[in-house]
């Protein structure tokens, strides 16, 4: 079956990062102007690439893609929205009330849950504003990472219960009254998500075990919700073309295993795959035909020297001056789909090895550290910060300390402010700040989540640090927030992980680019599962690891100050013992396939 077969209105593109989902959207899009309709594509990630596959700039409002008759695109920017959103809400009450109670009012607007509130406002008005898009027979949703689309679709629901009981006083999303105004377009957006003659969720994903377990977590969850209209794509299907290379044979022998075992949820739905190409489908010319099966672009027929693999060093590296410490803390960060579980459990298995006090802990709310382990490793603390679990237990001790001393009216307010989806920020960030500070005494090995969760995190903490600061007085210099340790690169070492694509790359360069405006300066960059540092002789995988070189060139030469690589690896990395494998190399050996 093809999913332009039979086609709605609203399309959602949602799975696990790095599975494809911009790729198939732009295909989606770019084949149905090709077929005479008038297509709308829309970016909801925080993180989007959306600019550099089609090729032309974009901004927040529909701009004409050339080339493409039919085809338009935008990126909802979620600062820019969040800046508008801050304007509509406090303007009315600017002279009306004094200095100090705006300044009040701003601050309450600052925070990571404003911003995905506001980029939610501009989603729906996409769904349910008509002149909108009356111009455009589809509109098309490239949306963020699944943790971050699951949120953004909860948002509806969530927001219109929370207005729907509170009835006084205002929330960091500014004074309730404004918010009301808004609830009757979530409850279209939610009608209109939910109705399977407008919305289809396309479920990307890879032949890969935990891409895979992702879609059908996704499926379940969007279920739950109302959306039951899903198709699912399996992007990338590889076949190797001669028996006699071992790395071909295992590339295919595991995409197979893994669509085998399919979960029947996934199973029953409408599919289809998508065959892996050897180029970067960065481009029109690449993204034309990849749902038809033909391909619209010739392989490159230059040839790669491989120094910029040969000379590039192991993990081993790293490893050996994390121990040297005895203790501090490792965040293992980069889109999702790029390895950061494997590569996280990987350091934290051999400096337990070691005998080191190791905790390995992830804050993704996908939590893949148990698979990647696959059993417990003796020496090895393992923990995960379960959003639900540590909004629980902070609400029952903000109730226990500041509702014992209130009337049953105040208890009920304070109860009702804790319904707000906010608390869980609030939350993950405290539990995040404790297990920031046990890295004094332990190496912590931080697993994160994809990058658009990750970020709301660190802009917890920045806002966290800025309040000490201000309300320190006298003592702020003698106190050490989160972010202050954060930056202190002689406790934290921040490790960005890739592939040595070109999406990932951009990806991991705009991660970069907002750690550091935050003053955290990435302490070095993971290449990881790299076909150029195998020795594959499959064509389809030469030239992908002729890709490869020229992407791992432009991180050394552009971006990172420091670059490790770590090989595609014939076995599954699960286990600790496969883990291990992936540590011991210091240097690896010039693969002979991409040779001048």
């Amino acid at each position: 079956m093809n999913l332009l077969d039979t086609v709605t209105r609203f399309l959602f593109f949602t799975g696990k990062g790095g599975v494809g989902k911009t790729s198939t959207a732009c295909a989606t899009a770019i084949a149905l102007s090709d077929q005479g309709r008038r297509v709308l594509l829309v970016s909801t990630d925080p993180a989007s690439n959306l600019d550099q596959v089609l090729g032309v700039q974009l901004s927040s409002h529909p701009i004409a893609i050339p080339s493409i008759v039919g085809l338009s695109a935008l990126n909802i920017n979620p600062e820019a929205a969040a800046h508008d959103y801050r304007a509509r809400v406090i303007g009315p009450y600017r002279g009306a009330l004094p200095a100090d109670a705006i300044a009040g009012m701003e601050e309450q607007l600052s925070g990571a849950c404003t911003v995905e509130v506001a980029a939610f406002d501009e989603f729906t008005s996409f769904i349910v504003d008509e002149k909108m898009t009356a111009e455009f027979d589809h509109v098309i949703f490239d949306t963020a990472p699944t943790g971050h689309t699951l949120r953004l679709l909860q948002l509806p629901a969530a927001w219109s219960g929370f207005l729907a009981t509170n009835e006084r006083g205002s929330s960091c999303l500014g004074p309730m009254s404004g918010l009301k105004t808004q609830q009757e377009k979530y409850t279209a957006t939610v009608a209109a998500l939910s109705d399977a003659a407008q919305t289809t969720l396309v479920l990307v994903t890879r032949p890969d075990r935990s891409a895979i377990k992702e879609a059908e977590r996704t499926s379940i969850e969007l279920e739950a919700l109302g959306l039951r209209n899903q198709f699912l794509i399996i992007n990338g299907v590889f076949h190797a073309t001669s028996t006699a290379d071992d790395v071909a044979v295992a590339l295919e022998k595991r995409g197979a295993n893994a669509l085998d075992d399919l979960p029947a949820r996934l199973r029953k739905l409408p599919q289809m795959e998508v065959a892996l190409r050897g180029y970067n489908l960065v481009g029109i010319d690449a993204l034309r035909g990849l749902l038809t099966g033909v391909a619209q672009r010739q392989p490159s027929t230059n040839d790669t020297t491989a120094s910029a693999v040969a000379q590039l060093p192991g993990l081993s590296n790293l490893i050996d001056e994390i121990a040297a410490a005895g203790h501090g803390l490792v965040m293992v960060m980069g889109k999702g789909g790029v390895g950061k579980t494997t590569i996280a459990a990987a350091i934290a298995t051999n400096l337990a090895s070691r005998g080191l006090p190791v905790h390995l802990t992830t804050t993704d709310p996908a939590a893949h550290i148990t698979f990647a382990l696959g059993a417990n490793v003796s020496g090895l603390k393992i923990s995960r910060i379960d959003p639900e679990a540590e909004t629980a237990a902070y609400r029952q001790r903000v109730i226990a300390k500041t509702g014992k001393d209130l009337d049953a009216d105040g208890l009920a307010l304070l109860e009702e402010d804790l319904r707000s989806p906010c608390t869980e920020e609030v939350a993950v960030f405290h539990a995040f700040s404790r297990i920031v500070s046990g890295a004094r005494r332990e190496i912590v090995v931080m697993d994160t989540a994809p990058t658009g969760h990750t970020l709301l995190l660190l802009d917890a903490t920045g806002a966290y640090h800025r309040e000490v600061l201000r309300n320190s007085g006298a003592m702020g210099s003698h106190l050490i927030t989160p972010l202050m340790r954060l930056k202190d690169q002689s406790f934290t070492k921040v490790l960005l992980v890739t592939l040595p694509e070109t999406t990932p790359v951009l990806e991991a360069a705009q991660l970069q680019t907002d750690l550091r405006r935050a003053e955290i300066e990435p302490y070095a960059w993971v290449i990881n599962n790299s076909l150029a540092a195998t020795e594959t002789k499959d064509p389809l995988l030469v030239e992908r690891a002729k890709a490869e070189v020229e992407q791992i060139r432009e991180v050394e030469q552009k971006y990172a100050k420091r670059v490790v690589i770590v090989p595609w690896q014939t076995q599954e990395p699960v286990g600790a013992k496969r883990l291990q494998w992936l540590t011991q190399r210091k240097e690896m050996i010039a693969p002979a396939v991409i040779s001048a």
